[in-house]
């Protein structure tokens, strides 16, 4: 913990994002206006110039010793208030981060980028008519991004154009997430809606909720059919939705594809099946029938202690055996998650993942770096879990980057998460060709995501000035229950105003 005092009272969400700046130096900091009990001090000084340019100093003052950053930026108009504000915190947020990085001898690769999708405000540049020359330069001079970042950016935003050669117009189309609640069991890091489902069941909420999901299936299809509407991408997540039994998926695609438009011209479908333990081959078959091909199997972890300490029931030779069982079951792409930084695991570990990996080389393998989400088990009791420190994070990352490189796979997705380790990222490498067309869009934000199931959140973004509108399906299987109808109703209008 880290008590900076500032000299000046800022808006609370100026103060919120130099909170950020400061946690990606310290495990948790507090900044305040008075003096007790802090152990270091910065005094900003901020203006605007009649010629639309924005200074920024700060001085930070520790242990008797003073670190001083300026910057000064000019933009071609004077913006809107919201604007401004924007681009103080920025220009604040800059001469903080430097002052840090100058004290602690630390240097953050991502500079002052602390929100989810870099690569979005790449594209952003792109869109503008910007060179590549010209973001390379915004981004190392305005962002502090390190080289081997936006190197790393520009990389993926090219492999998604190659995939997606039409991704700047696909506002017009829609891609559909559907949520499935349930789990064997809720791993520790996770706050994705995962209820365990045998309880669930007993309780006969799993009955109730698949009934509730084929009559919003049915209602959310009905508005898209009446509107033509195209499909890019379909994605069944959760939870994990192999948890229900294999004549409940059936009889659930089965409505989708009745109910869903233009089902021959959907780019991809996808279901996750994250968790070996749900896979069996009457499952596969389910999938093989529909012509479904696309899932993932997620090992996390090859290393036995560890799968237990984050509440991951199965076992490693369950991952790989499922793994070969969906393959001879006709499962083409299938996409495999590693975790770096997982409780008690360090390079040899993670080392011995990549070397399981390699022996079966699915099309796909997305490597996150742990998170500590607010509301994970694994947050609440933090002294439970020991995890790897930053060097060593960073060091593990490299091995990722090495082994995909060396490997044949190539990065085509890239966000990042609050309180991740190393201040770091997580990177979808997959075989080229192989690349998920969902996982760009998503991350994008280039079109609506229609959230249809339980905790299925809905993006709506405009198809031409790209604002953002977000509806929420609730997350508890109970509360779905008692207002999907509701749900439906509040979609459509969203919808209606949309497209009208």
């Amino acid at each position: 913990m880290k008590i900076i005092q500032i000299n000046e009272q800022f808006k609370e969400d100026w103060n919120r994002v130099l909170n950020h700046i400061a946690n990606l130096f310290y495990e948790d900091s507090v900044i305040q206006l008075t003096q007790d009990g802090t152990d270091m001090a910065i005094a900003f000084q901020h203006r605007i110039d009649a010629d639309f340019t924005i200074h920024t100093e700060a001085q930070l003052t520790v242990d008797g010793e003073k670190y001083t950053s300026n910057y000064a930026i000019r933009y071609a108009t004077e913006g809107t208030e919201k604007e401004q504000s924007i681009r103080m915190k920025r220009a604040l947020s800059h001469v903080m981060l430097d002052v840090l990085e100058q004290y602690t001898g630390m240097t953050q690769q991502w500079g002052i980028l602390t929100g989810v999708r870099p690569t979005k405000l790449y594209h952003k540049y792109r869109k503008a008519g910007m060179s590549e020359e010209e973001i390379f330069a915004i981004l190392k001079k305005d962002y502090r991004l390190s080289d081997a970042k936006i190197s790393l950016m520009k990389e993926i935003v090219a492999r998604q154009l190659e995939v997606i050669p039409d991704l700047d117009e696909l506002g017009q189309e829609i891609s559909i997430y559907i949520g499935v609640p349930f789990c064997p069991t809720m791993c520790a890091y996770c706050t994705f809606p995962a209820y365990a489902i045998q309880s669930n069941r007993k309780q006969g909420r799993v009955e109730k909720f698949i009934d509730g999901l084929h009559i919003e299936l049915r209602e959310m299809g009905k508005w898209l059919t009446e509107n033509n509407m195209r499909i890019t991408s379909i994605y069944w997540g959760g939870g994990t939705p192999t948890s229900i039994e294999a004549d409940e998926m059936d009889a659930l695609y089965q409505t989708m594809f009745a109910a869903f438009p233009n089902p021959h011209t959907i780019r991809e479908i996808t279901v996750e099946a994250g968790r070996p333990d749900t896979i069996t081959p009457e499952k596969l078959e389910v999938l093989k029938k529909w012509g479904i091909d696309r899932i993932s199997v997620n090992p996390q972890s090859y290393t036995q202690e560890t799968l237990k300490a984050i509440g991951r029931h199965h076992t490693v030779q369950e991952t790989i055996d499922k793994f070969w069982l969906s393959r001879e079951h006709g499962m083409n792409n299938i996409n495999m998650d590693l975790i770096i930084g997982l409780p008690n695991e360090g390079i040899v570990e993670f080392e011995h993942s990549l070397n399981e990996s390699a022996k079966m080389m699915p099309e796909s393998l997305t490597v996150h770096t742990l998170s500590f989400k607010r509301a994970s088990e694994m947050t609440r009791n933090k002294d439970k879990y020991r995890v790897a420190d930053r060097n060593t994070v960073s060091e593990m990352m490299q091995m990722a980057t090495d082994w995909t490189k060396n490997n044949g796979y190539v990065p085509y997705y890239l966000y990042r998460q609050k309180n991740i380790l190393g201040n770091l990222e997580n990177v979808g490498y997959c075989k080229p060709g192989e690349e998920s067309i969902y996982n760009i869009v998503i991350m994008e934000e280039v079109q609506t995501i229609l959230g249809i199931g339980c905790g299925a959140s809905s993006k709506f973004v405009h198809p031409e000035t790209g604002k953002i509108t977000q509806f929420h399906n609730p997350k508890d299987p109970a509360a779905y229950i008692a207002t999907f109808e509701e749900a439906i109703k509040k979609k459509i209008e969203i919808l209606n105003d949309l497209y009208a």
